[in-house]
């Protein structure tokens, strides 16, 4: 990132034409306009909110393709011939591989995965993978865990292969690229609730829903990166190779490929991020292994059950990332002397060994003599907490009181003052925030995206939900802009916060629940404070190398004028980070609101709530019509946010 590019640039245009003019103050001229059009509403249409006779209702539609469902599921072609047959290969391989997984035993699964991590990333990986997976089998969490490898190995091999032929499309093809772009911007900030009920609709609760509902979530990282890496393939490269003669499909394998290495392998390390978040939240259509165990712990509040089950969940995200991102990092440096060098044919036959000789051990399966329970430990001091902590500290009060004053005094005025604001004031709100932020285009998206809401008669859960949204997003800002500029501005902070960042970037959503359960109770306060927790990363990464990102020469020449630390973090470093600090805003919205939904499940309400429902109880309506407002409610917030970047250049 570079500190030159500040503002938008103007193309045909004299700084005296009214264009310019109005572009340079636009915000005044819009903040104008938007003040009129109030007044102008106040008395032509009143206050209110979403009037009844402007939305429709689905319940009879929805429940009518349901019966329809139900009633066909068994006889009609299309599911017998055609979702009947992808069901079956997928539970069939799924159960493949789970069998050979179990056949493989505690002993050949642990050792390969340190000598796969060996032969990517070397001995300290190594024996991170080994001692990572012996502690899920201390835990007693073993077959749950190979439950869900399972599951995910299935599930990213399909999303890999959908996302590499999309995103070779989109990357060979202006007119694909183009078309994919809107479908994938969508799909980016679509809670992972909102993918559950249309899978649940077809395929029903079980391993084939949930294997598909991660694969459509985890597929458009791996497109988009595909797409990017092929077409910012190296202009002269791929010229040469074309004097030379090369055919379109000789030049794809021999330059285009190659060049895209490290976007493709970054794709697959964040599908298998994303799928393993997924794999977890999709335990409440059945999918079984830790997800389920963790599902099953929280609806009983049984805290060291699900801390249980969430300690093998991060240990899988913290391995498979730094597995993927360690072979990322090593494309195009020189090959490693010594052992490292060796064949995959070590990997394997060091994994036959491990899975003989525990066989002949009589020690297949890890012995549950050598488990370790934490539970009652840990329930023990959930008990202690509850006691001691949830209130009547002094001075500071419980962590109960903070929950119940954040909730009286910040969640019921913002939802309170979102409900009274009229739907049409509302409106006009978002498309101000949009133009003076994005582009007319986003602007539209955004206000039909909310209009969409009122139409689908949720508009007053919707405000609920984005009243923690904001609540959320202003406490993760504050936070993370803080820790952020912190970190920018003192190595040793910088450091000590790394590894903390790369830990709680790689924890799937489900798991911010376990502690915020135990300090907090249910709530829609706990439900925001997950949401800030699992923002707070990607905003303080994000700041930081913003921060760290501003020109040198330019902190230099504001040093040698007499400016201040605190002058040139105001008048140099926040300005020239402008974009960066921008990008932070817009996703923590986005990832605030994809934990504000799954905290319906402890006990956040409002359309988190209602899928969840309808999931639960089978109502297709309830479930559906929430699933659509969120993903509106997501395309309005990301459109509100959009980076200075995305209006530079054309249409902006």
């Amino acid at each position: 990132m570079t500190a030159t590019v500040t503002t938008p640039r103007t193309t045909g245009l004299d700084a005296s034409t009214p264009a310019s003019s109005f572009a340079r103050h636009r915000t005044g001229v819009v903040l104008v306009g938007a003040l009129a059009l109030l007044t102008l509403g106040a008395f032509l249409i009143g206050g209110g909110t979403w009037p009844e006779s402007l939305t429709v209702d689905l319940t009879g539609p929805l429940g009518d393709v349901s019966d329809w469902i139900i009633d066909n599921r068994d006889t009609h072609p299309l599911f017998l011939y055609f979702f009947g047959h992808i069901s079956n290969a997928v539970v069939l391989s799924v159960r493949g591989v789970y069998l050979v997984l179990l056949a493989a035993g505690w002993a050949g699964v642990t050792a390969a995965a340190g000598l796969i991590a060996w032969r990517v990333a070397g001995v300290r990986l190594a024996l991170t993978a080994v001692a990572a997976f012996i502690l899920c089998a201390l835990l007693g969490m073993w077959v749950p865990t190979m439950q869900t490898l399972a599951l995910m190995a299935v599930a990213v091999l399909a999303s890999v292969i959908l996302g590499a032929v999309l995103g070779l499309a989109a990357g060979l093809s202006d007119r694909v690229f183009r078309s994919l772009r809107p479908v994938l911007d969508t799909m980016q900030v679509m809670p992972a609730f909102a993918y559950l009920l249309p899978v649940v609709l077809v395929f029903g609760i079980g391993v084939p829903a949930a294997v598909l509902a991660t694969v459509v979530y985890a597929a458009p990282p791996m497109a988009r990166l595909t797409a990017l890496g092929l077409r910012d393939a190296d202009a002269g490269v791929m010229e040469a190779a074309a004097s030379l003669g090369a055919t379109g499909r000789q030049r794809l394998l021999t330059a285009r490929l190659p060049l895209a290495r490290k976007e493709l392998l970054l794709g697959l390390n964040q599908t298998i991020m994303m799928a393993l978040s997924m794999a977890v939240i999709a335990s409440v259509i059945g999918a079984g292994g830790l997800g389920d165990r963790v599902y099953q712990a929280l609806a009983s509040v049984d805290v060291g059950a699900a801390l249980a089950a969430g300690i093998p969940i991060v240990l899988l995200a913290v391995v498979l990332d730094r597995v993927t991102a360690a072979a990322g990092n090593r494309i195009g440096t020189a090959p490693q002397a010594g052992p490292a060098r060796s064949g995959w044919a070590v990997v394997v036959a060091g994994t036959v060994v491990a899975a003989v000789v525990a066989r002949l051990a009589a020690k297949p399966t890890w012995p549950d003599a050598w488990t370790v329970g934490i539970a009652e430990p840990v329930n023990e001091a959930v008990g202690w907490m509850t006691d001691h902590l949830y209130s009547g500290v002094p001075v500071i009060g419980g962590t109960a009181d903070w929950a119940a004053h954040f909730t009286t005094w910040i969640l019921d005025p913002v939802r309170d003052g979102l409900q009274w604001l009229p739907w049409w004031a509302l409106l006009l709100l978002v498309a101000v925030l949009a133009v003076v932020i994005g582009t007319w285009r986003t602007t539209l998206t955004a206000v039909l995206a909310m209009a969409a809401i009122g139409v689908l008669g949720v508009w007053d859960p919707a405000l609920n939900t984005l009243s923690q949204v904001l609540a959320g997003v202003t406490v993760t800002l504050v936070i993370g802009f803080a820790v952020g500029i912190a970190a920018s501005r003192s190595e040793r902070v910088e450091r000590l916060l790394r590894p903390v960042l790369d830990v709680f970037q790689t924890m799937p959503q489900f798991v911010y629940l376990i502690p915020v359960v135990a300090l907090f109770g249910v709530g829609r306060a706990p439900a925001v404070v997950a949401a800030v927790i699992y923002a707070l990363p990607a905003v303080v990464r994000i700041t930081t190398q913003g921060m760290n990102g501003v020109d040198p020469v330019v902190m230099e020449s504001s040093r040698s004028l007499g400016a201040t630390g605190m002058q040139q973090l105001r008048k140099v470093q926040l300005p020239l980070a402008r974009p960066a600090l921008l990008l932070a805003v817009n996703q923590g919205v986005v990832l605030v609101l994809a934990v504000v939904v799954i905290g319906g499940l402890v006990g956040g309400g409002a359309l988190g709530y209602d899928v969840v429902f309808g999931l639960a109880q089978g109502d297709l309506a309830t479930g559906l019509v929430a699933g659509a407002a969120i993903v509106c409610l997501g395309l309005m917030l990301d459109r509100v946010t959009q980076p200075t970047q995305r209006r530079t250049g054309k249409g902006a």
